[in-house]
């Protein structure tokens, strides 16, 4: 059976994503048009295949290759291989060796009061800030998530935290504008690019040649890691490089996302600030034990991430003929992975577009398929921060609303545009002030 899908254009589906308002909405659209699986174009794969069925997503979820054209925007970040992108025999113990130190609670620990510090700044400075003065919570929030991942991944070197995002946001933009084919504006960008990228590679360079003159291989933090395991030094440069890139903006944006929307939900801000109130008492931040006990918190972070996921979309290359119900898909084939439309299809999520945390009990998570959500990806490409960033952002959520209360800034709109994540195109500005106890 042909999968339905929209007709070819001669320039590769550009005009219909910029129609829609992104690669993000035009899913979504899609989807709500030709049903749970489509086929389109895909600018830099050609035709691809969008799945927005969680069911039909588990046939799909062993697949260990990603379209190397679509990751093509990373290889300047990568000088041992894009990491993206390395075949599944490499990947595999790359990936292991990430977890071991992402994911483990060692490090989670010894790292925790750095980030509890780090957040506890941040509410020192917005509880001094002018009465009615908004923040711009992107800028604020992912600059203090790469203060946090630079303390786990380098071992809590001092970078120029501000020069370092504004060289990632340059490299990103000339180089998503590659990919994407958008004019340049300005003629000397791709010169600043490089100039970035050449201060974020002597910056990592600079804090590993310190790791190594101090002896470390503490594996609680990456470089370290890295050292023990044997890494060449071009691979623990972009093993850095890329986790620093993943790890600021999406932790950033989620917390981002997450304010966002208890600024427009009180009822929910109040029944998440009296949970941190019953579990820390008059303490001002958590210690690591009460994230386990901060439930409601841990709800309402699921479903800001639900609507608005940090990364919106993952792709995948099948290498074998592969059954997605009806349809048979060659080996070959981009399947793209919609996770917005994911997280917003009707038949796992009634009213799919209204915010509500209580998606997330025990009861109801245990009705919907497994992959019905997805934030952090799927199977052996899926992310390995996923446990670390939740601590993240759980350390922050809970600093900033046990001691301030946040409300939308007037006449300020939120667009979610896309970017390498779903960014707010003019921001999410609100204003701060304490909560009244």
């Amino acid at each position: 059976m042909r999968i339905p899908g929209p007709e070819h254009q001669e320039d590769g589906g550009l005009s219909a994503i910029a129609a829609a308002g992104g690669l993000h909405r035009h899913q979504l659209r899609l989807h709500e048009a030709y049903g749970p699986v489509v086929r389109f174009q895909l600018p830099g794969a050609g035709t691809a295949v969008s799945v927005a069925d969680p069911v039909l997503l588990e046939a799909t979820a062993h697949i260990d290759k990603r379209p190397e054209e679509l990751f093509a925007f990373l290889d300047p970040l990568c000088e041992a291989g894009n990491l993206q992108v390395l075949p599944a025999d490499e990947h595999t113990p790359w990936r292991r060796l990430l977890l071991s130190v992402l994911a483990g609670r060692p490090a989670h620990e010894r790292h925790f009061a750095r980030f509890t510090e780090l957040a506890r700044e941040l509410a020192d400075r917005w509880a001094g800030q002018a009465d009615g003065e908004p923040v711009e919570l992107q800028k604020e929030l992912t600059a203090l998530s790469l203060r946090m991942i630079c303390g786990f991944a380098l071992g809590g070197a001092e970078t120029d935290t501000d020069r370092v995002v504004a060289a990632f946001e340059e490299v990103l933009t000339e180089h998503l504008g590659r990919l994407y084919q958008v004019p340049r504006a300005d003629p000397r960008s791709a010169e600043r690019a490089d100039a970035a990228l050449a201060y974020l590679r002597a910056t990592v360079d600079r804090v590993v040649a310190a790791h190594r003159s101090e002896g470390r291989t503490d594996r609680s933090d990456l470089i370290g890691a890295l050292v023990e395991a044997g890494q060449s030094p071009a691979r623990i440069r972009d093993t850095v490089m890329v986790t620093l890139l993943a790890a600021h903006h999406t932790t950033g944006v989620a917390v981002s996302w997450t304010l966002h929307l208890l600024g427009r939900h009180p009822d929910v801000a109040d029944r998440l600030t009296a949970e941190l109130d019953q579990v820390l008492g008059e303490r001002a931040t958590p210690e690591y034990g009460d994230l386990r006990r901060l439930t409601y918190l841990d709800m309402v972070l699921k479903e800001s991430m639900r609507l608005f996921p940090p990364g919106p979309y993952g792709a995948r290359e099948t290498t074998e003929d592969l059954v997605l119900g009806p349809y048979e898909i060659p080996a070959g084939t981009t399947v793209f992975y919609p996770f917005w439309a994911v997280h917003l299809n009707p038949e796992h999520w009634p009213e799919p577009e209204r915010f509500d945390p209580e998606r997330f009990t025990p009861q109801e998570v245990a009705k919907r398929p497994r992959l019905a959500y997805v934030p952090f990806g799927i199977g052996p490409r899926s992310c390995e921060g996923a446990a670390l960033a939740t601590v993240e952002a759980q350390v922050v959520l809970a600093v900033l609303l046990k001691r301030l209360r946040f409300r939308p800034a007037v006449g300020h709109e939120v667009i979610p545009v896309e970017r390498f994540v779903l960014w707010a195109r003019d921001g999410i500005r609100m204003t701060v002030g304490p909560r009244g106890l």
